[in-house]
């Protein structure tokens, strides 16, 4: 018997026995199912969260002064303060950078600031945020009513703002905002604008905000007299360039501050796609815990097929014996029932791919839209450990069979 031949007896052996075979071939079908259906659903969660959050300015990064979040003392040293970043500085960057991304300025005018309408107040948890023509679609901030500010309110300073959908709860309540007025830090400001509501997923603050014309910041008295601090978000077009940009960047700043060669710099670059590398992070634990799951179903999985096949080695004694007597070997009766389990194995395996990109796509679809994704890799990883658990689970009972004597065999009833 040659190997084509030992294949063709494998296929007949499995269509004379279909019934026991389907069900071997479920029991592999559920392992990968298992593990592909958890794969792809990652995956696919993950590409579809990928967009979100290119959308809300994955591809951007923002320049602050060194050293805001780290003050105090550090080890025993106390962290060196380093100057704003001003206004000329900030509008001299833009300029520099316009023709390779869209930049934004912003200043944090105030924190904790109660907010009033001719009738309610709100509590003091309110932030007051100056920003350019671009702050908004820089940071991805949309308008349910409304518009933004128009280039003469920018140039001009005009007392107008766009407020967070909170306010309009808390001030406005079954009243249309926009046309009303609020008064805060001592002006009163003409609503113009409605931001979308924002939520808890992206932490809300969008929602407690009140964004003001970047000059009406600038004509806002400070406390003490201090220097606003500027902002820069800068977003670029392609997110291919992402890391020449930020170089671009770094030596343009570097040389409007003047930080000397050699000297730390007196400003922090952040990307705005940590959330996305802290989702890569998050997604390959995911996919370590759904291999896990997947490889003990696997396991179960492959001893219930070296069990069926070790009864189907039994029931087929007399027949081992008479192929013996014919002149087959020990190596191609082994060769037989190793090609038997590797085929239920294989086509388990195949449905189990189906199903399981079918289940991964369709949880993923319940938790957000994306797109239909066929994890390639995945699907010959598990066909591959289709062909593997085939092979272990087949060898014993193809080696116990290939050692059956066939006189006693012939005998076996």
């Amino acid at each position: 018997m040659n190997l084509i031949e030992n294949i063709l007896e494998g296929l007949r052996s499995i269509q004379g026995n279909l019934l026991r075979t389907v069900l071997t071939g479920l029991i592999i079908a559920i392992g990968i199912m298992s593990l592909v259906g958890i794969l792809t659903a990652v995956d696919s969660m993950k590409y579809s969260l990928t967009q979100t959050f290119s959308n809300l300015g994955a591809n951007s990064f923002d320049i602050r002064r060194a050293g805001m979040n780290n003050r105090g003392r550090n080890e025993g040293r106390t962290e060196k303060v380093y100057p704003v970043i001003s206004y000329e500085q900030a509008t001299m960057y833009q300029e520099l950078m316009a023709a390779d991304a869209r930049v934004s300025l912003s200043a944090f005018i105030s924190g904790a600031t109660i907010v009033k309408s001719q009738t309610e107040k709100t509590n003091p948890n309110i932030s007051i945020v100056a920003g350019d023509e671009n702050y908004m679609p820089n940071n991805n901030l949309n308008l349910t009513k409304g518009r933004d500010f128009s280039a003469s309110e920018q140039e001009l300073g005009t007392n107008v703002a766009v407020i967070g959908d909170e306010l309009v709860t808390t001030l406005f309540k079954n009243t249309d905002p926009v046309g009303n007025y609020v008064t805060f830090l001592g002006r009163r400001f003409k609503v113009i604008g409605q931001l979308e509501k924002a939520g808890s997923s992206m932490g809300g603050s969008s929602d407690r905000r009140i964004i003001i014309p970047l000059e009406t910041g600038r004509q806002i008295p400070r406390a003490g007299n201090s220097t606003l601090n500027y902002d820069i978000k800068t977003a670029i077009y392609r997110a291919d360039e992402l890391n020449y940009v930020m170089g671009e960047a770094t030596g343009i700043m570097r040389k409007i501050r003047q930080d000397a060669l050699g000297q730390e710099e007196s400003f922090e670059i952040r990307r705005s796609d940590s959330l996305v590398q802290s989702l890569d992070e998050i997604s390959g634990y995911l996919k370590a815990g759904g291999f896990v799951i997947g490889f003990i179903t696997l396991l179960g999985a492959s001893v219930g097929l070296m069990n069926i096949m070790m009864v189907s080695v039994n029931e087929r004694t007399r027949e081992i014996g008479v192929r013996k007597a014919l002149g087959a070997t020990a190596f191609q009766i082994r060769q037989q029932f190793l090609l038997e389990a590797v085929v239920i194995c294989i086509m388990g395996g195949f449905v189990g791919v189906v199903l399981g990109i079918l289940m991964g796509n369709g949880i993923a679809s319940l938790i957000g839209e994306g797109g239909f994704i066929v994890p390639w890799l995945w699907v010959a990883v598990g066909m591959t450990i289709c062909v593997v658990v085939g092979v272990i689970s087949g060898y014993y009972p193809a080696y116990k069979a290939s050692k059956l004597d066939p006189i006693e065999s012939l005998r076996y009833e």
